[in-house]
């Protein structure tokens, strides 16, 4: 009994202690020792998994290796900790299966993907046992397509288990993972009674799919039958945070305080909505009133201080988060190298990388290979592609986010050959590229003027990849062409294939017909791009600048008044240099930096010697 009031007070880990105290002191075992400790080395986190087999083990010399509910319990913890044919095995070698044997079962194959397993395991099920409403649940977490969903509907119905709000819960979601969105608003539509998980399930639709309309009105139509939870409220605020909808999440914010509705998801939440709204300070002010901070709400701030370009402040997180004793996972240090990469800090990268390697850092096949693939990304972005391509040939498990990433990498150093070549080794070794992937190498065949094989690609994305190009692939299309001087095809394509163009295209048109004196292109570039975003102050800075370096001046005043009586404000550029081990940081126009002076003398050497070759 000790046990059990343990494991169900959530002090898993103690229980296990206490079971090595019991085993220690020769305490006698009854029927239910082994299904309380198996029920706890499957709430604990993997390190304890390696328990599982012992207590099998154990069981086995103690006679209880063919009772059903130790089994059971059984088959639970070696389907969570990866151990899909131990759980077979078991499963299959048990004399006596009950409803929860099979359903045990059903849920392992739906762990592994292997939804038609489970799907005909479930069908020879009912030779046995008539399926419950748990099995349902099972099977509808794992459905990967509309065709078996309305197939599980249909049993469903039959059998009367659509009475079970959590089987109706349960469907609702799956026709949203299934992406029918229409099937889940008709049977949203037809429920008599929805508690807070439906309108919970409703909710995250809208929010995934954009739209912030219906999200609103789906919250204020559900405000009417039943109270907002925790879950609720941080599902409305991450749909607001992308939205720029400043007042309503500080309403929600309010809302929560009213009503008590706290909780560390929520609050992480609200850290990122006010980050990504410049309120950086709220923010910071929300997490010092955190008082026992998880990885998420540390990652959370981290992420809000690179968002608003405060990187120094990310890195002095990270390191208290190191003196209060956190052990970093892989979202964090990705997020650290996201950090550096921004600083342009390859050698603080390089310490970072180091940590990695000495501490010999493991998660799971994903985290690994998202942290890795943020390592050669800080490498290629640092200007390091020695150090890029070493990590790169290294990675076991190689994804489409890696490749991609090695080749926009080459890209940008302009070695769009490589690029090229990468890619083709990539598609021969079974992985197809996406439209990031697309995006990347004709980018980089635009940086290296290889305009027949940019055009060649774009003709394959259709044809051989079934990759419909957007405005970002046009774009790159259009600056290849203004690269070659071929300013009029590239107009000529605007008009032809470019359905809605927007001003990403009309720049690039502008930037050629700049480059190679094109003045009608270019006047009509620059009016199309204050027609799209005529309070753009970057915009109007680059159209004045054309227009002084024609000698335009009545034009240039008139662009100069614009923007200031709009009020209109262009960030001011800024870079970083890492220099014996310091970072150096330079923002337009200030001259604060102790070696200014030295700086701008030795700059205007090297503009002389310079004009000095060119003549």
């Amino acid at each position: 009994m000790a046990l059990k009031s343990l494991v169900n007070s959530g002090l898993s880990e103690f229980a296990i202690w206490v079971y090595k105290q019991m085993r220690e002191m020769g305490v006698e075992h009854d029927s239910y020792t082994f299904p309380i400790m198996n029920k706890a080395v499957f709430l604990v986190d993997f390190e304890a998994f390696w328990l599982g087999k012992t207590i099998h083990g154990l069981a086995m010399q103690m006679g209880f290796g063919c009772d059903v509910y130790f089994c059971n319990t059984m088959i639970a913890v070696y389907s969570k900790s990866g151990r899909f044919g131990d759980a077979c095995k078991l499963f299959h070698e048990m004399p006596d299966r009950d409803i929860v044997s099979w359903t045990a079962m059903i849920s392992a194959y739906v762990r592994e993907d292997n939804f038609f397993g489970a799907f005909r395991l479930f069908g020879k099920m009912q030779n046995e046992v008539e399926p419950n409403a748990v099995t349902m649940l099972g099977l509808l977490q794992g459905c990967p397509s509309m065709v078996e969903g309305r197939q599980l509907h249909g049993y469903i119905i039959k059998n009367g288990l659509l009475l079970d709000r959590s089987v109706e819960n349960s469907l609702l979601n799956m026709y949203i993972h299934v992406d029918s969105v229409s099937d889940a608003e008709i049977l949203f539509g037809e429920m008599d009674k929805r508690d807070v998980v439906t309108w919970n399930i409703m909710l995250s639709l809208y929010t995934y799919k954009g739209d912030i309309t219906r999200m609103i009105g789906c919250f204020r139509q559900m405000s009417g039958e039943v109270d907002p939870s925790c879950e609720t409220l941080t599902v409305f605020v991450s749909g607001l945070a992308e939205c720029g909808y400043l007042f309503e999440g500080r309403q929600i914010h309010c809302l929560a305080l009213k009503k008590g509705l706290f909780d560390d998801k929520l609050r992480a939440c609200l850290l990122d909505f006010y980050a990504k709204h410049r309120e950086v300070d709220i923010s910071a002010k929300l997490f010092q009133e955190v008082h026992y901070r998880n990885s998420i709400t540390w990652n959370t701030m981290m992420l809000g201080f690179i968002e608003n370009g405060l990187f120094k402040e990310c890195i002095a997180l990270f390191k208290q988060m190191l003196l209060v004793g956190v052990r970093p996972g892989a979202e964090i240090l990705r997020t650290l190298i996201l950090a550096y990469t921004h600083m342009g800090a390859v050698q603080l990268g390089k310490g970072i990388h180091g940590y990695i390697i000495r501490k010999s850092f493991v998660d799971s096949v994903a985290a690994t290979t998202a942290l890795e693939t943020s390592i050669v990304n800080m490498y290629l972005r640092c200007g390091s592609l020695s150090a890029a391509g070493v990590c790169f040939d290294r990675m076991v498990g190689k994804d489409l986010v890696a490749w991609t990433s090695m080749i926009e990498g080459y890209g940008m150093h302009g070695l769009g050959v490589q690029a090229l070549e990468l890619f083709q080794k990539m598609v021969e070794e079974g992985l197809n590229p996406n439209d990031m992937t697309f995006l990347s190498i004709l980018s980089a065949c635009s940086h290296s003027g290889l305009l027949s094989e940019g055009c060649q690609i774009l003709y394959c994305m259709r044809s051989k990849f079934s990759v419909e190009p957007n405005l970002n692939h046009y774009t790159c299309i259009i600056d290849m062409l203004g690269r070659s001087g071929m300013i009029k095809e590239g107009l000529a394509l605007i008009f032809k294939l470019v359905p809605f163009p927007d001003s990403r295209i009309f720049g690039a048109l502008l930037a050629a017909s700049r480059v190679y004196m094109d003045k009608k292109v270019a006047d009509y570039a620059a009016n199309r791009l204050l027609e799209l975003e005529p309070d753009n102050a970057g915009y109007h800075t680059l159209i004045s600048n054309i227009k002084a370096s024609a000698e335009k001046w009545f034009e240039v005043e008139d662009f100069r008044s614009t923007i200031k009586s709009k009020d209109l404000m262009k960030l001011p550029g800024w870079s970083c240099i890492e220099a014996k081990g310091f970072l150096h940081g330079f923002v337009s126009g200030d001259r604060s930096h102790p070696y200014a002076d030295c700086i701008q003398q030795t700059l205007e050497i090297l503009n002389r010697t310079m004009q000095d070759v060119l003549m």
